[in-house]
């Protein structure tokens, strides 16, 4: 009985120990602050992608600061909480059909509507809204 006891004593010490360390707020790994983009890449990916000639993102999306939004797609709000990681954010805007076969969006990079270039430009702005 005293071995029963001792034992489930240990148990309710560890367990309580794991779940202390758990409930703390102190993250277990610390990651790294994601890097500033440069402000002239942003304003070169807003160019395009509000422009009404090359990316033209404003025809199908709301951008908190766009003139004539669309309403086809999403509002481009967020983007950092839509999108954690921003090859992905890359390869929706390089052919959302890989993902979605069903999706609206032209595969700006597959049919080469963009460059690569042109592409990461407007990925650093989109990541910024």
């Amino acid at each position: 009985m005293r071995k029963m006891v001792r034992l489930v004593s240990t148990l309710v010490v560890i367990t309580s120990a794991a779940w202390l360390t758990a409930c703390s707020n102190k993250p277990v790994t610390k990651e790294a602050p994601a890097a500033k983009a440069d402000p002239a890449v942003v304003a070169a990916g807003k160019a395009i992608a509000t422009g009404r000639s090359k990316g033209n993102c404003l025809a199908c999306h709301m951008i908190e600061d766009g003139e004539s939004p669309g309403n086809i797609g999403p509002p481009l709000l967020a983007m950092q909480a839509r999108f954690p990681d921003k090859a992905k954010l890359r390869a929706q805007i390089w052919d959302a059909t890989a993902v979605n076969s069903e999706s609206a969006m032209v595969p700006f990079g597959r049919l080469k509507v963009l460059t690569d270039d042109e592409i990461d430009k407007v990925v650093e702005y989109i990541w910024t809204l």
